[in-house]
């Protein structure tokens, strides 16, 4: 009998997409956003209580408080205020969601900064340590963020994307392409989650592909 590929599906949810019901129908986990790059308190109850119904797992989604860019644009904020801003966002939806809160993934450009910079994940991890330890920090395989989480004690979920392929022109592959590198990310045994990000204009569509090929191989 061939062996079993097990592999958590997520989607940054929370951030005014009008898909969040239909792709939590399709996830395992989800990240939420709190509030910082987009978000509501009202939207991070409603997408809880989905999420729960649902029975997803749930995670803060902090990004730098930058509404107007989405939290995309690479800022340069003070580390004691970027500790300060992850613990106070992921705090308001550790508010919400009480013990089903399961892990944090940060958005955007502090991500993706955060990895490439050892003093400003170890920043990042100190916020999300402040709410609690205990908490799954989801970050890329490679990079500071995951070496800073782990320094500090945190479980690492090492992280994919699913639907963020460009090809050298700066088009976006074609989602049987998408799909097949999702498969094979997968079975690589490297990656543990797959990210979908719910904002997408092609997210509810991508998901559902990537999700048959997932069940079907």
């Amino acid at each position: 009998m061939k062996p079993v590929h097990r592999i958590d599906i997520n989607a940054d949810l929370g951030e005014g997409g009008t898909d969040d019901a239909e792709l939590l129908a399709l996830v395992t986990s989800c990240n939420i956003a709190c509030g910082g790059h987009a978000g509501s308190d009202e939207i991070m109850r409603r997408t809880i209580a989905m999420a729960i119904a649902r029975g997803v797992r749930i995670g803060a989604h902090p990004g730098y408080e930058d509404r107007e860019n989405f939290g995309r644009r690479e800022l340069d904020f003070p580390l004691e205020q970027v500790t300060a801003q992850v613990a106070r966002q992921v705090g308001k939806l550790a508010g919400y969601a009480g013990r089903h809160l399961h892990h944090v993934k940060p958005h955007g450009a502090l991500y993706n900064q955060a990895n490439r910079d050892d003093l400003l994940a170890a920043a990042v991890v100190a916020g999300v340590v402040e709410i609690s330890p205990k908490l799954i920090l989801y970050a890329p395989p490679t990079g500071a963020l995951a070496k800073a989480g782990r320094a500090a004690g945190l479980v690492v979920r090492t992280e994919g994307f699913a639907d963020r392929q460009y090809r050298e022109d700066g088009s976006l592959v074609p989602r049987g392409e998408a799909v097949a590198q999702a498969v094979a990310l997968a079975r690589g045994g490297v990656i543990k989650t797959l990210c979908i990000h719910g904002d997408g204009a092609r997210a509810l569509e991508m998901l559902r592909a990537i999700r048959r090929a997932l069940d079907e191989s």
